[in-house]
Formats: structure tokens, sequence, C-alpha cells
């Protein structure tokens, strides 16, 4: 008889809104997800340190600096790493083993429809799309900026990583610059040149050794420089010996490593460099286009893998919840690399062909759930 009551009320309650079943799936899920991410987080972090420790005491990094400027800011990249993976593997563990305990065949049998079964996982996956979204447009990007200013400073192994030798860049139509050896520290590089360009053919070209950057002013200058004229076969070549003072296109954070500035943009200063760098004309753009749109495609991939997930373990199999898993797993680390993959070629390409690229693992892996949702229980 309590049975009976439990299932009618159940019946009652499972539409419309939030109820037992829905509260019940959800704690699952999100407990389940929640305790994966804090045990990968804390051996992540143990190893880390162990790693570093040496350096750490080399360099003499304040314990509340190691803490705080560099763990604390290092976890939230590290969290939305894994929020793909242990969504899936969140989903695949419990629902296998709702699965096997035959839960999922009682609620089915009370008159909840698989479709409906759905609901209670895709509010838990919500929730952690919506963490995932946050960390990758906001959070990280101040992580990442106050991260690799502790490495700069702490880390010897990493001190120069922000600066490249060689920096040649695109600054407006037609017009390039080449930096040589330039030191963040006092502001100057050995050696500049300003090229500029009518279609493939270069027509003047400015050089000049020993220049400094003012960052007041955003100005260039140095004791002397030459310049070249290029008219026809003939080089017109002048040496300058007055003081060089130039204002050109680029920013000091464009000379680093560009791949690294823009993991430390929030989604709006994102948005203006990109463009600005358009504005300019640069090659480039196909590498910050995958940034943006991998910030929204890696999180909404959640809804994806959740419904795989829940899809392929809602049957009860007699191999148990192990090959569930197994498959969960191999089908995750296929989307990452799938990913991984398109995102290297999306860098070689611009517009819409390199926002298709870098979706084109949600639109692959998004065909396969709809196929695996068809053919789950019913």
């Amino acid at each position: 008889m309590g049975d009976y009551r439990l299932e009618e009320k159940n019946r009652r309650s499972w539409w419309p809104g939030f109820k037992i079943l829905d509260g019940y799936i959800t704690r699952k899920f999100l407990g389940t997800f929640f305790l994966a991410i804090a045990l990968i987080i804390t051996i992540v972090v143990v190893f880390d340190a162990v790693e570093k420790i040496d350096d750490f005491i080399e360099m003499k990094a304040p314990l509340k600096a190691i803490a705080l400027d560099y763990y604390l800011n290092f976890i939230p990249y590290f969290i939305n790493l894994f929020c793909g993976l242990f969504t899936f593997i969140a989903v695949i563990f419990f629902t296998s083993q709702m699965a096997g305990r035959t839960e999922i065949t009682a609620i089915q049998a009370s008159g909840v429809s698989f479709r409906r079964l759905l609901w209670p996982y895709f509010l838990s996956a919500l929730v952690i799309t919506v963490i995932s979204l946050s960390l990758n447009l906001y959070v990280i990007p101040n992580a990442n900026e106050q991260r690799v200013e502790f490495e700069g400073k702490y880390l010897s192994k990493n001190r120069r990583v922000q600066y490249e030798p060689h920096t040649y860049r695109q600054i407006e139509p037609g017009v390039f610059v080449y930096i040589r050896n330039f030191n963040p520290a006092t502001n100057k590089a050995t050696f500049m040149t300003i090229e500029r360009f009518e279609g493939n053919t270069i027509t003047q070209s400015l050089e000049a050794g020993d220049v400094k950057y003012d960052k007041e002013s955003g100005r260039w200058t140095a004791p002397k420089y030459a310049t070249h004229q290029f008219v026809g076969e003939d080089d017109i070549f002048e040496l300058h010996t007055t003081r060089l003072d130039t204002l050109i296109n680029l920013s000091k954070q464009e000379l680093g490593k560009v791949e690294n500035l823009i993991t430390t943009l929030r989604i709006g200063e994102l948005n203006e460099f990109i463009e600005q760098q358009k504005a300019k004309g640069s090659d480039m753009i196909g590498i910050f286009e995958v940034e943006r749109q991998k910030r929204f495609s890696y999180p909404l991939s959640v809804f994806i893998l959740t419904v795989i997930g829940v899809s392929l373990s809602a049957r009860k199999m007699r191999s148990g919840t192990g090959v569930n898993i197994g498959i969960g797993v191999i089908l995750c680390f296929t989307y990452i690399m799938l990913g991984r993959v398109f995102e290297e070629i999306a860098k070689g390409s611009e517009g819409a062909m390199a926002i298709l690229l870098v979706w084109l693992p949600n639109i692959i892996f998004a065909a396969i759930a709809t196929y695996i949702y068809r053919k789950a229980p019913k």
C-alpha cells in the first residue's frame, strides 16, 4: 500500500515543475560531480606543489603568495578543464547505479517518460554550464593574469614566458613591424624594422637599433635610424643621424606571446582586442577567434555529454558500471582530442570557417547524442 501511495505521489508530482524525483537526481548528479572535481583538484595541486617546491624555495616565494596568487588562481583553470570529463563520468557513474538497482525501470513504470527523466539532468547540466561559462569569460582570464605574474617573479624557468626574442606584427594593412630582443624590464629592444608593402612588394622600410619604448606616450625612440625606398629594382638608402621618435600602432602587451596575452583578457576586452586586430589587418585573427569561440563551445558541450551519458547508462547491463564508464571515458577523450585538432586547424583559418571548426566537435557529438538518445530505453 505504501509503495502504491509513493508511486501515486510521484505520478502526480513529476510534471510540471521541480519535484521529488528531480531533487533526487540533481543531488546525485551535482554531488558526484563536485566530489570528483574536488578530488582531482586536490591531487593536481599536490603533484604540482611537489614538482615546483624547489623553485619556490630557490626564489624565496612567500607562502601567502603561493597559496593566494598562484594556487587560488590555478584552481579555476583546472576546474574548467575537467568540467566536461567529470560531468560525463558523474552522469554515467550514478545513472548506471540507478539502472543496476532497477530504479530507472521503476521510474518509467510509474509513467515517467525517458524525455521527462532528462529534465533534472538538464537542470544540473545548466548549473555546471553557468559555472563553466563564468569561469571562462571572467574568472580565468583575471586568474591567468595574476598567475603569470607570479610565475614571472618566482618560477625561474618561466621568467621569460611572456616575451619572444623575435616579434613580427602587422600594425595596419600593408605595414609590418619587426622587433628583436625586447626587454620588458628596461622597455628596450636591440633592433626594430618598420616595413610598408603594396600587395606583395615592399616599397619602404625603416631600421633602427637600440630602440626604447615609452609606456606613457606609446612612442619609440632611437639615437639614429636608416630608411630604404624601393623603386623598381633600386634601393635608395639614407642614414639619418638625428634622433628617431615615432608612434606606431603596437602596444607593449602585443610584443609578448599573443597566445598568452589573449588568455588574460576578459570577454569584453577580448572582443575589443579582436576588433583592433581586424582594423590592423592582422594575420592572426584565426587564433584570436578560436580563443573567443572555445570559451563558449566547451561549456555548452556539457549538455551534449550529459545526454550521451544518460542514454548510455540508463539501461541495466550485466557487465556492470565499469563498461559504461569505460565507453564514456573513450567518448569523452575522443571529444577532447577532436576539439584540440580542430582548434589547431581553425587557427590557420579565418571568419566563418574558423568559427565552424571550433564548433565542429559539438556538432558531431550532438549528432551522436541524438542517435544514442533515440536508441535509449523509452
